[in-house]
């Protein structure tokens, strides 16, 4: 069979050869053989061979051959036997047929092609050397040119880079074919990331190759939907964010069903919350997008035509909040449609099944929800505020007023939604999305539906109790959280994310009486104990990162600790919780980043310590005693001076937050002394005693009244249980004519100074 230029190609289906070794030996070494002697073996449609058949004709033909054929073609060295498309053409066919088998498309063989691919993908069918020459001349050029050439030598244009060559269909659709075999793969999307499929497929857009609309953008999206999202975007965002641009701009050329369609393809290229890249650039797109949405939010569409529409919105919300929303108005609406969508998909009869459709929808208006939320109970909202038309979208107090009511009967419907789950349902990911939705409300509201909510705390306990304690099972709401813009902040999932949420609404509900007696029936404060131990695990390290919830969590425990003494004392969750205390406040006291969270669990334990009456310390307490004692003490500047006592600056930056946790721990510390007779003898020997007194007649005042009482009750306390602590505060009483020791004018009644 002689070599005839014009090889009918194939149709679009991938094809394999069916060959034996001999051919197989023979394909091998077809640049040593006469281009007249290279024969093709008979081609058929891989999807037509089961998978012994493919692997037989992989063991015969191998992955050699195939990348061979691709590099022989793109690098356009030496002179190979059929030209540069030809040998394209049956590399990408032979690759094409064998990745259909996940087993093959592992191989590294296969996986070193990927960056050829690419580059035919990106920059056409044409050889490297090819493409550095220039345009081909065309028959005929030589002869006209005749001996001017030597006369021109001396003033030789520069080379010419030609346009890259349109793909035929066939071959373009192999290389898809090949890459989207990798990108599913476990490991496929980083495989291909890692090769630069994001640069070559954006080039690939760019220059509209063949079926780089079709399927490279589709292709594009998958890589920027996943954990990869942000990888891509961090390596290659100027590419990306070009792209996005001309996206963009398509979606405001387009009209009707395109535009909507449009929609989710946008969705999918906007870039991860706190990604660098350029601002100005990025604020445009997005500006320019909500123009387009405004109108078409206005107009009237079926639920399947809304849901792209409030799911793009979500998106970019997320991006720059109401910012660049539009005015007021708009805002009204944009919420009140989601509203309208939540009610609508979830008042439902019980057993109505969501399409995944509708809870790709769902999610979408909750996140819309969340920012009307917190836009809403912003506290510039007042009624002086006049809306500020192109710059943040402010609510007049009618239009805020409005927006919480239509949220106030969406969060019902969530609320019914959520009594209707069934616990085997709680590792769905659309059930976390409807609890973190309510969460991000309970939040910031807990007075509307206070009956509803109340009923509804033992499912809302339930369902963080059982993704506390399962954890390791819930890989597929972890995969979820991986690409949810929302999480990426927080890293990956780790079972404490459903009660992080929670947290807040429960430091509210825990203050109140009602709602506080359910959740002791449901043993809240061992949930939380239990919370704090798996939390403080990761704050071992060298490197410990502030965890706020982990101090909403002591907060909602002191409320208990505070309303419900009779529990503390019985309960033995608080036992085990005031162990933990004991072994982690000594940890926690060494490292800067964490005082906050080191004065929450010092004022807890010693809130905790004044309930006890024991006549001996027991295992661990005394430890957290003298830790305790130390801490407390280093708040003030314990450096002697002339004028008023100043803050320590290691508490100097955190003071507006523990100012008054270290208040209520030094008033829980006289507590601890009348109820605990063993910690009186621990005031005074390890000093704090003494170094108090000997602050407080070195300044003239404290920082506050405040911090002024605390300190005087607590030393009121301690000469009312300990003779030799009352006698060392008479002496001091007496030296002390203007110090901040002589205003107390309590404590000198308590020890008999006048």
């Amino acid at each position: 069979m002689s070599h005839n230029k014009n090889i009918k190609r194939r149709s679009l289906d991938n094809c394999v050869p069916r060959t034996t070794k001999a051919n197989a030996r023979k394909f091998s070494g077809f640049m040593q053989i006469p281009h007249t002697d290279y024969k093709i073996t008979r081609l058929c449609p891989a999807c037509q061979l089961d998978k012994p058949t493919l692997r037989r004709i992989f063991e015969a033909v191998g992955l050699n051959l195939p990348a061979r054929l691709l590099v022989t073609a793109v690098k356009g060295s030496g002179e190979p036997s059929l030209p540069v498309h030809e040998l394209l053409s049956l590399g990408t066919a032979l690759l094409s047929a064998l990745s259909t088998d996940p087993e093959m498309a592992s191989q590294p063989q296969l996986l070193a092609t990927v960056p050829l691919l690419l580059e035919i993908l990106a920059r056409g069918p044409t050889s490297r050397e090819q493409r550095e020459k220039g345009p081909e001349n065309h028959p005929g050029d030589e002869a006209k040119k005749g001996n001017d050439d030597d006369d021109d030598a001396a003033n030789e244009a520069p080379k010419v880079t030609s346009p890259p060559a349109k793909l035929d269909e066939a071959m373009a659709s192999d290389c898809y074919q090949v890459l989207t075999a990798v990108h599913a793969l476990p490991r496929g999307p980083d495989q291909l990331l890692s090769r630069g499929a994001v640069p070559a497929l954006c080039q690939a857009v760019e220059q509209n190759q063949t079926f780089s609309q079709k399927m490279g953008i589709p292709l594009l999206g998958c890589l920027l939907s996943g954990k990869t999202k942000e990888k891509a975007w961090s390596k290659h965002s100027s590419e990306l964010l070009s792209l996005l641009v001309t996206m963009s701009e398509d979606f405001c050329t387009a009209t009707g069903q395109t535009r909507l369609g449009m929609c989710s393809q946008l969705v999918q290229f906007l870039p991860p919350v706190g990604v660098t890249v350029e601002r100005e650039t990025l604020r445009e797109v997005v500006s320019r997008v909500w123009g387009e949405l405004q109108p078409m939010m206005q107009a009237k569409m079926t639920p399947r035509q809304i849901g792209p529409v409030l799911v793009l919105s979500a998106c970019l919300l997320d991006l720059y909040g109401w910012e660049l929303a539009g005015p007021p108005k708009f805002c009204c609406l944009l919420v009140n449609r989601a509203c309208v969508e939540v009610r609508m998909g979830l008042e439902e009869p019980p057993g109505s099944d969501l399409s995944q459709e509708q809870q790709d929808t769902l999610t979408g208006c909750y996140r819309i929800m969340e920012a009307a939320i917190e836009q809403a109970c912003s506290p510039a909202v007042t009624a002086a505020t006049a809306p500020a038309q192109g710059s943040v979208a402010s609510l007049s107090l009618q239009q805020s007023r409005q927006v919480l009511g239509v949220l106030e009967e969406a969060f019902s419907a969530l609320m019914y939604h959520l009594q209707q789950v069934d616990p085997s349902c709680y590792g769905e990911p659309f059930i976390f999305a409807t609890f973190r939705c309510l969460c991000s409300w309970l939040a910031e509201e807990t007075s509307c539906l206070k009956e509803e909510v109340t009923k509804l705390l033992p499912v809302l306990i339930g369902y963080s109790r059982s993704h506390l304690l399962v954890e390791s099972s819930e890989r597929g709401l972890a995969d979820w959280m991986d690409e949810m813009t929302v999480a990426g902040a927080s890293g990956a999932w780790t079972g404490k994310e459903a009660l992080r949420y929670l947290l807040p609404a429960l430091c509210h509900l825990s203050a109140e009486e009602g709602p506080r007696k359910v959740l002791l029936t449901l043993d809240t404060p061992a949930l939380l104990a239990n919370y704090l131990s798996h939390g403080f695990t990761s704050l071992k390290g060298k490197n410990a990162v502030r965890d706020p919830s982990m101090e909403t969590a002591c907060s909602t425990l002191l409320n208990f600790s505070v309303t419900e003494p009779e529990r503390v004392r019985k309960d033995q969750h608080f036992r085990t919780l005031e162990k933990h205390l004991s072994e982690a406040l000594p940890v926690l006291v060494h490292k800067p980043s964490l005082l906050v969270l080191a004065a929450n669990y010092c004022t807890l334990g010693l809130m905790i310590g004044r309930l006890k009456s024991t006549e001996t310390a027991e295992a661990g307490q005394s430890r957290f005693f003298s830790t305790a004692l130390c801490f407390l003490h280093s708040a003030l500047d314990s450096k002697p001076s002339p004028g008023p006592a100043k803050v320590s600056p290691a508490w100097e930056n955190s003071w507006d937050e523990v100012a008054e946790l270290w208040r209520l721990g030094i008033q829980a510390l006289g507590g601890c002394v009348r109820a605990q007779p063993w910690v009186k003898a621990l005031v005074r020997e390890e000093g704090w005693l003494r170094n108090t007194l000997g602050m407080l007649e070195s300044c003239s005042a404290l920082p506050d009244l405040h911090t002024q009482a605390a300190l005087e009750e607590a030393l009121c306390a301690v000469a009312d249980q300990c003779p030799l602590c009352k006698q060392d505060i008479g002496d001091a009483l007496r030296r002390c004519e203007k110090g901040a020791l002589s205003c107390m004018r309590k404590l000198k009644k308590a020890v008999g100074v006048k």
